[in-house]
């Protein structure tokens, strides 16, 4: 029987987030307001997911906390000076060159906004160049690890709840991996979302984009399970519209996904430790591996760039071998 546990995975503390008003705190009323008015800009009019705007927003109180305590108090007295002071301080202290390029792209995407509004009659941002982010590649599952981790046992005993997580467990698994879909793309599904018929999904991505992704038959089979035999059991006090719920019957954490599949992949010998994540790069991966178009996969993945998808995913040398041997007339 397999252990069903919502508890954090040993040795990962959760990350503090800090809220709002203490990102602001200590910041001049001009600065407060700027980001304030800044991440509605996120929001509403750039459409960005919550984890994004987060992200964007603390950056951005670290540069101007930053240009404060060079003298500047509004966003007109931000100049090239003052963002090149903080990129160099952050090297200085070790921060690493992928979050260095993404500090410097927060710091573009704000100067360029303050710009447009009126709050500074320049764009030092545009002449800011940050060090390139080494494009590192994540580990991925291999086939027969993929395999391993869907591979079902059957619940033992009869306590109704148990078995309603596993069905549930199981179903998100096969999804994850079938699909490779975000972790809050997986949480945020409504039944409705859901066509059967056709082995697709209707997932809302970043930006709010929608899009259609297939799913495999194992997943249907796991998903069918689930819905008709394990959600129910956990649904009777508010099912609502979720096709992922927890034991109150709310909709999913993603957190609980998380502990999921770390905890599931912990005991398989060899399998690296993955998050949701993981299993999204080693789907795409694994797709590429099996002779899918680049173009299809990035339609799957949702990435508004093919770029993005070339760099995600892996093609082992054994698929490059292969492709240069059909192709080549010397090989």
């Amino acid at each position: 029987m397999r252990n069903v546990s919502s508890a954090t995975r040993a040795g990962r503390p959760r990350p503090v987030r800090v809220t709002s008003a203490e990102l602001l705190a200590g910041l001049t009323e001009a600065f407060a307001d700027a980001v304030r008015r800044y991440k509605q800009h996120l929001q509403a009019e750039r459409g960005l997911a919550t984890a994004s705007v987060r992200a964007y927003v603390s950056d951005v109180c670290e540069l101007l906390d930053h240009c404060q305590r060079l003298g500047r108090t509004d966003p007109a007295g931000i100049d090239l000076a003052a963002l090149r002071s903080w990129l160099a301080k952050l090297s200085s202290t070790g921060t690493a060159r992928t979050s260095l390029a993404r500090k410097a792209a927060a710091a573009r995407s704000f100067t360029a906004w303050a710009l447009r509004t009126g709050l500074s009659p320049i764009d030092p941002g545009s002449r800011l160049v940050a060090p390139r982010a080494h494009r590192t590649l994540p580990p991925i599952l291999r086939t027969d690890q993929a395999s391993a981790l869907l591979h079902d046992e059957p619940v033992t005993g009869h306590d109704p709840v148990l078995i309603a997580l596993h069905l549930r467990d199981q179903a998100i698994l096969e999804l994850l991996y079938a699909s490779g879909i975000r972790v809050s793309e997986l949480v945020g599904l409504d039944t409705g979302d859901i066509d059967r018929r056709r082995l697709v999904l209707r997932v809302l991505g970043k930006g709010d984009q929608e899009r259609t992704v297939p799913y495999g038959r194992p997943a249907d089979a796991a998903l069918q399970a689930w819905l008709e035999q394990g959600r129910p059991v956990l649904g009777t006090s508010s099912p609502g519209s979720a096709v992922f719920i927890g034991t109150r019957g709310g909709r999913l954490d993603q957190r609980a996904v998380r502990t999921l599949v770390h905890e599931r992949l912990a005991g398989i010998d060899g399998a690296p430790d993955l998050g949701p994540h993981g299993l999204r790069h080693s789907a795409a991966t694994h797709l590429l591996e099996g002779g899918a178009d680049l173009r299809a996969v990035q339609e799957i993945l949702g990435h508004a760039s093919l770029a993005t998808t070339q760099i995600y995913t892996h093609v082992s040398a054994e698929r490059l071998r292969t492709v240069y041997r059909q192709a080549h007339p010397r090989a």
